[in-house]
């Protein structure tokens, strides 16, 4: 996801050595020089800020420090000149610092994400952090006047009520014998949400551990156009995650660990990354989209080793599925997530 890369693309201005050029690959950018990663960093956000007047997209980044906490002012100028970052110095044993940082969070993202940070652990030093805020509306909107309560059949929760919304509309559409998307446009049709329904023989978790990057553009290189009928329950998404397990995982242990290199952060004493907390916040009903996401690189100081005939296809959402929102012309993801059961509230 587009925020969890430019917090760590801020962190990578601070890493040396094999741990640059591990969180480098975990990002999928080997074969750039530095000076080429700060650029496309620079030149996309503002390429997804400018790029659709009907869609309201917007991307914060931030540098928190406590005040005894000796960064290089190096770090902090390639931040500012790259990632347009506020930096912040603070004194985190104050109580004040936490509510300060998730009032930052909630401004950014129009109070959709309020409270990201639980704690200041005493020894903390740094905080790097991205806040990213969606808007935008259905290229073809959802008639509220055909939106009726319908079943939704979870896998592991029965039979439950949602709020179906249905809309008929010339799209970007695949079916195969593995499972059925379809593409809803934003705005002027450069941001979208692809929706992703596998077949009644695979769960979502099965479905979302074998479809990688090179599936995604497989995906968007099949669809095709045709006039069809989507049903889609309305729902709020809110998720929260600490990412450590998951980028150790891809490649990325060496930063968390006692052997982790960020001399170009501070040279006085070693750091690494004791938390990377990911929150989204996904909104969608007949209107459009709302969305929010925010990424938290906590560092520490090492102390120790560490169908019907008109149309060409149907597709209902009545069980679990996955979705994508993403910007065509880059093909960046955004936002993506499984619902398995739609909440709504009013």
């Amino acid at each position: 996801p587009l925020s969890v890369s430019y917090a760590f693309g801020m962190a990578l201005n601070g890493a040396n050595g094999s741990t640059y050029d591990a969180i480098r690959n975990v990002l999928e950018l080997q074969g750039l020089t530095e000076d080429q990663i700060n650029q496309s960093f620079k030149s996309l956000m503002l390429l997804l800020m400018q790029l659709d007047d009907k869609v309201i997209f917007e991307i914060a980044n931030s540098i928190w420090y406590d005040d005894t906490f000796p960064v290089l002012k190096s770090f902090i100028d390639i931040n500012k000149e790259y990632f347009d970052a506020e930096v912040t110095a603070l004194d985190f044993a104050d109580p004040a610092a936490v509510d300060i940082i998730n009032g930052w969070v909630s401004d950014k993202t129009h109070e959709k994400i309020k409270e990201v940070l639980d704690k200041i652990p005493a020894d903390a030093v740094m905080y790097l952090i991205n806040a990213i805020y969606f808007k935008a509306t259905w290229l073809y909107e959802f008639d509220k006047a055909y939106t009726t309560q319908e079943n939704f059949y979870t896998e592991d929760q029965g039979t439950k009520k949602c709020q179906m919304m249905r809309t008929t509309a010339d799209l970007n559409y695949y079916f195969d014998e593995n499972f059925s998307a379809v593409t809803l446009p934003y705005g002027n049709e450069f941001y979208n949400m692809t929706i992703i329904l596998p077949n009644t023989q695979t769960s979502i978790k099965d479905f979302i551990t074998t479809f990688d990057l090179s599936s995604w553009q497989t995906l968007l290189n099949n669809m095709a156009v045709g006039k069809g009928t989507v049903e889609l329950p309305k729902f709020i998404s809110e998720y929260k995650l600490i990412m450590n397990d998951a980028l150790i995982k891809m490649g990325m242990g060496i930063a968390f660990s006692g052997d982790a290199d960020f001399s170009r952060i501070v040279e006085a004493f070693s750091i690494f990354i004791s938390r990377v907390i990911h929150q989204t916040f996904v909104q969608v009903d007949e209107e459009g989209t709302e969305a929010a996401a925010v990424t938290i690189i906590e560092f520490k100081i090492i102390s120790a080793p560490g169908g019907t005939p008109e149309l060409d296809f149907v597709i209902r959402l009545d069980r679990p599925f996955y979705f994508i929102i993403h910007e065509k012309n880059s093909s960046t993801i955004l936002f993506m997530g499984k619902i398995g059961l739609p909440e709504w509230k009013e």
